[in-house]
């Protein structure tokens, strides 16, 4: 039976997560939703708490959110797609596609290199951007080809917390046959045939009161941000350091500003998407089953476990990227042991992945932003009460659902 303060519905044996989620709210969360899809059928599906705390309005069944960085995840997917249609290779140089890009020493980078943040392309040099230049692809276009690589490409790491959704974005309008930009490919080919609560960015009359009120944690709060890196929360807090400087491509404010129209109203592929937990994770699942239309080939590949943990220049910390994926590690676990499950977190705490060990697809959506870039305590906790679930059975459902409580 889940609490009044949480609602929702999982599957005999998922008892595990409802317990973790409300612990969850026992320890400063506000409101939230968490989703997990065994195939292509549900078998976690909670939310509760305040989508808007001062107005005390309730976390409701088709709430969405900001999930930030989680949009990369969709990016990768998108990109997925492209290469099992051969619009796309992930070892082609970017400039087969979009010649312009060739300028200043990046002919030969590679859409790998590119996707895998391995070409020091995190900031814009020389130059500078206005959210109200977003508005103009072809003009971000031009920006983004001008620059130079940051290091010789493919000999370094680097995160690209803003930039690559911008880059991304052009590459697939370059690619694909109908010039499509991300958002209008998520709508098309992915929210509109899967009927689920994602975009990328939002109108401002289809979000309303849907959209849960987003708060930043203050300061250094250790009740929830006890595995942010030091290398990381120091200079962060200072307001310093190349991940603060790759944040500001171009500056859009606090966190708790990207419910603000202005942001809304523009295309950051790796930043700015808008959807529910249950919609992220149904994405996910789309990807595995292969509803998404992604070869089976291009499926093993970005199952693949990918390379080894590389220091990050702008992390701090090692990462492993993987065809624009993160993949599991020890600063950032998920998944199962085979480090196969790939998805990206989201500053703030939202995550989405899918692990195709088992066969399960995982969202979480906050609105307490926590500090951190990789997932907080909070989604860990949920990952691991998924993962631990002893009577789970992988790839199927055989279990019927609990009633759905409100």
């Amino acid at each position: 039976m889940i609490d009044t303060m949480t609602h929702g519905y999982v599957a005999e044996g998922y008892g595990r997560v409802a317990d973790a989620f409300r612990r969850n709210f026992r320890h400063g969360e506000i409101g939230a939703a968490v989703a997990v899809f065994d195939g292509d059928t549900p078998v976690v599906d909670l939310w509760g708490g305040w989508r808007d705390p001062v107005r005390r309005l309730a976390w409701e069944r088709d709430t969405i959110a900001p999930v930030f960085s989680s949009t990369k995840g969709v990016a990768a997917l998108i990109l997925a797609v492209l290469v099992s249609r051969d619009r796309l290779a992930y070892d082609e140089p970017v400039a087969r596609y979009w010649p312009e890009f060739a300028a200043r020493d990046k002919a030969e980078v590679t859409v790998r290199q590119l996707i895998d943040h391995q070409v020091g392309l995190h900031i814009l040099r020389d130059t500078r951007m206005t959210l109200a230049d977003l508005h103009d692809l072809d003009r971000v276009a031009e920006v983004l080809a001008a620059q130079r690589p940051g290091w010789t490409p493919g000999t370094r790491q680097g995160y690209h917390p803003v930039s690559i959704g911008l880059y991304v974005n052009e590459l697939v309008r370059r690619a694909d046959p109908a010039g499509r930009s991300i958002r209008r490919f998520i709508a098309e080919e992915i929210s509109g045939p899967l009927g689920v609560d994602f975009t990328l960015g939002l109108d401002a009359d289809l979000g309303g009161d849907r959209i849960a009120h987003l708060t930043r944690t203050m300061g250094l709060d250790l009740r929830h941000e006890r595995n942010l890196p030091w290398n990381q929360a120091v200079p962060a807090l200072l307001r310093r350091g190349p991940l603060f400087r790759a944040l500001a491509v171009p500056d859009l404010g606090m966190p708790e500003d990207f419910v603000r129209p202005e942001i809304m109203s523009v295309e950051l592929p790796g930043s700015n998407g808008v959807g529910s937990a249950r919609g992220l994770a149904r994405i996910y699942a789309a990807g595995l089953t292969g509803e998404l239309p992604i070869t089976a080939e291009v499926r093993a590949r970005i199952a693949d476990p990918g390379p080894v943990p590389a220091p990050d220049a702008v992390l701090k910390t090692p990462t492993r990227f993987h065809l624009g994926f993160r993949k599991s590690g020890p600063a950032f676990p998920f998944g199962s042991p085979d480090h196969r499950a790939y998805g990206t977190p989201g500053m703030g705490g939202s995550l989405g992945f899918a692990d195709p060990a088992t066969g399960l697809s995982f969202a979480y959506v906050p609105n307490r932003l926590g500090l951190t870039l990789n997932a907080d305590r909070r989604c860990l906790r949920l990952v691991r009460a998924v993962f631990e679930t002893p009577t789970r059975r992988s790839g199927t459902h055989t279990e019927p659902l609990q009633a759905p409580a409100r």
